[in-house]
C-alpha cells in the first residue's frame, strides 16, 4: 500500500497509528489527516527522535497496511 491510499483512507488508519504511536492524540492525528510530513513531525516533536529515525518509522507502517 502506498501512503496515498493510506492518506485517502486516513479515518480507518488513525487507529492503528494511534495503537503504534500511543502518545499521538486524537485531535492531533484529527489535524495531520494522514499528511505524511506532519505525521513523522509530530513522532519527532512528541517521542524526541531524530527526524531519519521518525521517517524510518512511518515508512514501517505504510509497508505493514
Amino acid at each position: 500500500m502506498n501512503w496515498n491510499q493510506i492518506e485517502g483512507n486516513w479515518k480507518q488508519f488513525k487507529g492503528k497509528a494511534q495503537a503504534k504511536w500511543g502518545d499521538l492524540t486524537d485531535d492531533e492525528l484529527d489535524v495531520i489527516e494522514g499528511n505524511r510530513e506532519e505525521l513523522i513531525g509530530k513522532i519527532q516533536e512528541r517521542y524526541g527522535k531524530a527526524r531519519d529515525e521518525a521517517e524510518k518509522e512511518v515508512s514501517e507502517f505504510e509497508r505493514s497496511m
